[in-house]
């Protein structure tokens, strides 16, 4: 008698993050009905073009759902100084409820400062040290938005969360930290590995869950991955090399035909052989990243009721 397989289900990010704009939408209606509405800064430093794209593309979909969004372009040039006063008058305005400063920004600015700089309550990035001691403790507050996302899409997917074995490869400020914060705030068992975690194979065969956000092409092989398991591929990394691409995407066709019209397709931090011994998984394009903007909108909508008392739920106030 055959073994019988089981075909992994892909986890589309893209319908998820229309499901949470959806309900922005609907939020920013409710909020619209009591005369408020949610207002988003964005700073853009320089002309960086992949910035200017990602930009671009937050305040169309903020102007799809209702929220005012301002984009301020302030030229390379300026300093520490000139930025941490343009920060500060964004802190002042109440139309502004949320900040969010686009990154990498030039080498003389100094990121951390200016990060600080912002208002809590208006951190829409959640990388505020406040909100990350908010995030810690299992406060209400703005979460990392692609941290946020991956918990939506397990969520939204009906996935066990509580109980099971969560692998989280990479422990940057922006993703790996706050999502093993997260997991461990819904009870899943957390183990952190990274760049220096000797036998990486030992911890990543045992996750019931992997996250992998490590930022290296196809780092985590199908050898490292538990048959059944969640993979969550946080990657986005572009290859330009063909005989890379023919080694992640024998007999693909389709992108082989990308390749061809752009010279560079993308992969994740995870090897697309892997994903066949997946219970499920996040695919690359299409999975987390599809989440980012919609934790975003999410976030300035969340910021725009705490900042007036307004919890749970739109018609619920503090007292």
């Amino acid at each position: 008698m055959e073994e019988m397989t089981t075909i992994p289900r892909i986890l589309d990010g893209i319908a998820i993050a229309g499901q949470i704009k959806a309900e922005v939408a609907l939020e920013v209606q409710a909020l619209a009905a009591r005369g408020i509405t949610p207002g988003l800064a964005v700073i853009l430093v320089g002309e960086v073009p992949a910035s200017q794209i990602y930009v671009r593309s937050k305040v169309k979909t903020c102007g799809e759902l209702g929220i005012f969004s301002e984009m301020l372009t302030p030229p390379d040039s300026i300093t520490t100084a000139e930025m941490l006063a343009l920060v500060d008058d964004l802190n002042a305005r109440d139309d502004i409820d949320g900040i969010l400063i686009q990154l990498p920004l030039p080498k003389h600015v100094d990121t951390k400062r200016l990060l600080e700089a912002v208002a809590p309550d208006k951190d829409v990035d959640g990388f505020h040290p406040v909100n990350v001691g908010r995030l810690q403790s299992g406060q209400p507050g703005l979460a990392p938005c692609t941290p946020a996302g991956i918990m939506e899409i397990l969520r939204r997917s009906g996935l066990p969360v509580a109980g099971q074995n969560a692998v989280v490869v990479g422990r940057s400020d922006i993703v790996g930290k706050p999502v093993a914060m997260m997991l461990l705030n819904a009870s899943a068992t957390v183990t952190v590995c990274h760049s220096k975690t000797p036998d990486l194979g030992k911890f990543t065969c045992a996750a019931d869950i992997l996250v992998a956000a490590i930022g290296r092409p196809g780092f985590v092989t199908a050898e490292m991955v538990k048959p059944g398991a969640t993979l969550i591929d946080v990657g986005i990394n572009r290859i330009v090399d063909p005989e890379e691409v023919a080694e992640f995407f024998p007999n693909d066709a389709d992108r082989a035909a990308t390749f061809a019209k752009r010279g560079s397709v993308v992969v994740g931090d995870i090897h697309p052989a892997a994903f066949a011994k997946a219970g499920a998984y996040t695919p690359v394009p299409g999975g987390v990243g599809a989440l980012t903007i919609a934790m975003l909108m999410q976030n300035t909508v969340t910021a725009a009721k705490l900042r007036r008392g307004i919890s749970h739920g739109i018609f619920q106030e503090k007292k």
